[in-house]
């Protein structure tokens, strides 16, 4: 372990090490470069500080559960694409591009060559905006077209935000479609999510197929059970698509009664993939052996839509030749 200004990394085996940062208030991150995944996000309430993210009790158990097929993506940077893409298939300069199936028939979060089971690089730390760097190059593969050269930032303020700048160019035109598959619970890793206050930014949702592959149409909010234009409690069974409105509100706000705490989320992409889950297999150790439950996180993929390459209505998700990729998203903490 040793301390490089306000960051203390600690390596854990091979070339994976953890980065701890803080800020004045003390809201402290603890984030690897195995998948520039986000292991724990401390935050101070009135009930003490609580750790108000998912995930496992080791970086072991992150490996593990990819070498067996059930990762739950926590916390981790996903792509090339996030989502699902229909038949594993899309169009791209008249030629067809096929990627490998790995769920069912369709293709999800990056398939074979993804970004979150692998070790990325510890670019930089930059001790005035407290900002941990990792870039990674997803080289040209039998699927994905092009040299990816990708850089996530991890940026924590002492506003209490936890901001995510993400940034890539490539060799060829390519695919890509980056988000963070953070699982929050302002309640604490063991509470339950349904027990928390929604409200989203959006008037409509993408309408899904028995698949989960968006149809192409659109379901309004409005006397829906997701219909949270107004703040009310989380249901079950969310993992959609919201389209949103702008990018001056918040996408997303959730709360927590129980410990006066607020989590406003900004993002300058089109939508926001809620996902409602957090059940593990029985064979990997969660954080403090918590057995999570199908309520246990909530998640929000700030991103552009699912299966958009292959909807000429759907917002671009192709990276030119030439062209930089840049999203940025904030989680911000309002502390009571």
């Amino acid at each position: 372990m040793h301390s490089k200004n306000n960051v203390i990394i600690t390596p854990v085996k091979n070339n994976i090490s953890l980065y701890k940062i803080t800020n004045k208030n003390g809201v402290e991150a603890n984030i690897t470069n195995y998948g520039a995944t986000l292991l724990s996000l401390y935050v101070p309430t009135k009930n003490g500080k609580i750790d108000v993210v998912l995930g496992f009790h080791s970086i072991d158990e992150y490996i593990k559960a990819f070498e067996m097929g059930a990762s739950p993506y926590f916390n981790a940077v996903v792509g090339r694409f996030a989502g699902r893409i229909k038949n594993a298939q899309f169009q791209l300069n008249g030629k067809t591009i096929q990627l490998d199936q790995n769920h069912g028939k369709h293709h999800l979060h990056g398939g074979k060559y993804q970004l979150s089971n692998v070790a990325w690089n510890f670019e930089n730390y930059n001790e005035e905006t407290n900002t941990l760097t990792f870039s990674y190059v997803s080289k040209a593969n039998e699927f994905y077209p092009g040299d990816v050269t990708i850089e996530v930032a991890y940026t924590l303020t002492d506003e209490n935000e936890l901001n995510i700048k993400y940034k890539a160019t490539t060799t060829e035109d390519t695919l890509l479609n980056l988000t963070n598959h953070a699982y929050f619970n302002l309640d604490g890793i063991s509470g339950n999510t349904l027990d928390q206050k929604l409200q989203i930014n959006a008037e409509k949702f993408l309408e899904l197929d028995a698949e989960n592959i968006p149809t192409g149409k659109f379901i309004p909010m409005e006397n829906h059970a997701f219909d949270f234009r107004n703040p009310k409690n989380v249901v079950a069974g969310i993992d959609h698509c919201f389209v949103l409105k702008n990018h001056t509100a918040p996408a997303a706000i959730l709360e927590s009664v129980k410990n006066d705490l607020i989590m406003n989320v900004y993002t300058d992409q089109p939508a926001v993939q809620i996902y409602v889950g957090g059940k593990t297999s029985n064979e990997l150790l969660n954080k403090d052996s918590v057995e999570f439950h199908t309520e246990s996180g909530i998640c929000f993929e700030t991103q552009v839509f699912p299966d958009a390459p292959n909807h000429a209505d759907f917002p671009n998700a192709i990276l030119r030749k030439g062209e930089t990729y840049l999203q940025d998203t904030t989680f911000e903490f309002i502390i009571s």
